[in-house]
């Protein structure tokens, strides 16, 4: 190695350690597809597994359960899923979801269900946080937005495809101490250096040259909420139906504005939901600015022929696709939650908060959905969803279950 090509090598090792020292636990570092952690899920007896019940039809669990298969089909046999201290192939992974799925198909009374699983599945409980075992649940849903694929008075937002000058390093090149970790950003004078914020993209111009807008909205707090749910449908002004899905970051950590209208006492605790950080924000337009860059990430998007697409590159199922922490839990793995639904009136208002529990599938991750103690559960798309998505924070548990490996 030459002297110029071993000094260049060396700065960037140091550019990596520093740069680790710097900012380590800092939202810039992305995490790849991990080992899950042993500490995330505890096997449980079978005199304490809970009273298995499902306050939905079997259809769309079944619809749920195809589209893991569908995702567990396209990886190596041999890759490994861990349910805490217990490691499982894909192809056991598939029997698992077979097996079930040709159960529930017979439609099972919920005294077969409790005994099928009780005899063929073993069943692990998430420690959550906090309070143990205790996992506070939120929602997500599809919005529908009207939106044009041109640029005019009505229509100014624009929603980004990924920037061509966006790099993402994957540090475990460099040291094998930084295994999963990776930086996004953009390279330089020789550099790299952390991607534009929300600022810098809304206000400044950034990507001016770098990207094109796959269509434009009318409001810019739709555009917001747009990226915080990952996908939406588009009803364009020309009649046709567009499918945008999540196509990466800026990298930047994400920070809630929520959080931010709780802390300065713009809303109260109590009131907190995605409708009332709406209502304040039209309420308080000249605020909208700073509040909303609060948050300096930044989502782009790609075109899907259907929608709305996970973490996992499958189609989500409403009220049985779930977001984890994916360094956590097992990707496309079933699941049991117990939480609280909300019971709307004719007026669409919120008059009561239900018990329920269903079946979910492990298909989706978000930026907030960290640590063992949360989950974001999918509502779909329409009113209901919005509500429920909207006011949804409530605390519950959480089970992964997956065949016993002796029953073949």
């Amino acid at each position: 190695m030459n002297t110029w090509v071993n000094k260049r090598y060396n700065s960037i090792i140091v550019f990596t350690v520093l740069f680790s020292l710097l900012f380590a636990g800092c939202a810039v570092f992305k995490k790849g597809p991990p080992g899950v952690m042993e500490s995330a899920l505890i096997r449980i007896e079978s005199s304490d597994y809970p009273e298995f019940s499902d306050d939905m039809d079997y259809d769309g669990l079944e619809h749920g359960v195809l589209q893991s298969i569908l995702y567990l089909n396209k990886v190596p046999a041999a890759r490994t899923f861990r349910f805490g201290k217990d490691v499982f192939d894909a192809a056991h992974m598939i029997r698992s979801m077979e097996h079930f799925l040709h159960f529930i198909q017979t439609k099972p009374s919920k005294q077969q269900l409790r005994k099928y699983i009780n005899s063929n599945y073993l069943v692990y409980k998430s420690v959550g946080s906090g309070n143990p075992g205790q996992v506070l649940f939120t929602g997500y849903y599809e919005p529908l937005l009207e939106g044009s694929t041109e640029k005019s008075t009505e229509y100014r937002f624009p929603i980004y495809a990924r920037p061509s000058d966006l790099t993402a390093i994957d540090l475990s090149l460099f040291l094998p101490a930084f295994k999963g970790k990776k930086i996004i950003g953009r390279y330089t004078d020789q550099t790299v250096v952390p991607y534009y914020d929300r600022s810098e993209i809304e206000y400044k111009g950034a990507l001016e040259g770098k990207t094109a807008a796959i269509a434009w909205l009318k409001d810019r707090v739709d555009l917001f909420f747009l990226q915080i749910q990952g996908s939406g449908k588009i009803y364009l002004d020309n009649g046709d139906i567009l499918h945008v899905h999540y196509h990466g970051t800026n990298g930047r950590p994400y920070r809630s504005i929520g959080k931010l209208l709780i802390d300065t006492g713009k809303i109260p605790r109590e009131e907190m939901s995605m409708q009332k950080i709406r209502a304040y924000l039209y309420d308080y337009p000249e605020e909208a600015e700073t509040v909303l860059n609060y948050n300096p990430s930044y989502v782009f998007f790609k075109i899907e022929e259907d929608g709305p697409i996970g973490y996992l590159e499958v189609k989500l199922t409403p009220g049985r696709s779930i977001a984890l922490d994916r360094r956590l839990f097992p990707l496309a793995g079933l699941a049991f939650i117990k939480t609280h639904k909300p019971l709307i009136n004719s007026s669409g208002k919120i008059y009561k908060w239900s018990a329920f529990s269903r079946f979910v599938l492990n298909q989706d991750t978000g930026g907030a959905i960290k640590g063992p103690g949360r989950g974001d559960l999918f509502w779909g798309d329409g009113t209901y969803a919005e509500i429920a998505a909207g006011h949804m924070q409530h605390h519950g548990t959480l089970y992964f279950l997956v065949l016993k490996p002796d029953f073949l």
